[in-house]
């Protein structure tokens, strides 16, 4: 059985949100926006203690109200296009690294996330952080050493455990050595290494 988005969770949650509330999202909006604190946490105790919400239904609620009352999670497109909003000369190589993990990774699958993309097989094994000049690839190599090519993860939403990364700026880099990283990293993250 195939898990559900967050974009479907959201969907679900705002399409029921008057029949179970009473209220619909453009009545909420104007609820949390007549609430004196705009601090997502308060927001979201309040909505628990007050409203009766459950924790999850409180934070998908506060964080469409901080996305000026458009859905968070509605398109993967939209998340995928919201990271080159400031990078645009990075998607064809973006686009040469996803051609590239499906040729070694045929399973694999690419999900846009908020801050990150995630490469996944079930599990997630790498992920991408998209830069100006550079894509940053995040892996899961546990106490793998560093050196000039694989360093220290420095990525912007993935788990801890993306521990390392290696800077991708050139198409040409897509190479064998590419190849057995990502290959540690998904054994790594299946239980396999």
């Amino acid at each position: 059985m195939a898990q559900k988005t967050s974009g479907e969770f959201e969907k679900e949650f705002m399409d029921g949100l008057a029949g179970e509330t009473g209220a619909d999202l453009k009545a909420w909006m104007k609820i949390i926006d007549d609430y004196p604190s705009k601090k997502r946490n308060e927001i979201i105790a309040w909505l628990k203690s007050e409203h009766a919400f459950g924790h999850m239904n409180a934070s998908l609620l506060a964080g469409i109200h901080a996305n000026g009352g458009k859905p968070v999670y509605a398109s993967t497109d939209d998340l995928l296009e919201n990271q080159f909003a400031k990078a645009a000369d990075m998607r064809p190589l973006y686009d040469a690294f996803i051609a590239f993990v499906a040729k070694h990774f045929p399973a694999s699958s690419v999900l846009p996330k908020k801050t990150y993309v995630s490469v996944l097989e079930n599990r997630e094994f790498a992920a991408i952080n998209v830069k100006p000049k550079e894509l940053r690839i995040g892996l899961d190599l546990g106490d793998r050493p560093f050196d000039e090519k694989i360093e220290k993860a420095k990525l912007t939403g993935p788990m801890p455990r993306i521990s390392h990364m290696f800077v991708l700026t050139d198409e040409k880099q897509l190479d064998e050595g590419v190849v057995e990283v990502l290959k540690m990293s998904h054994a790594r993250c299946h239980g396999l290494a």
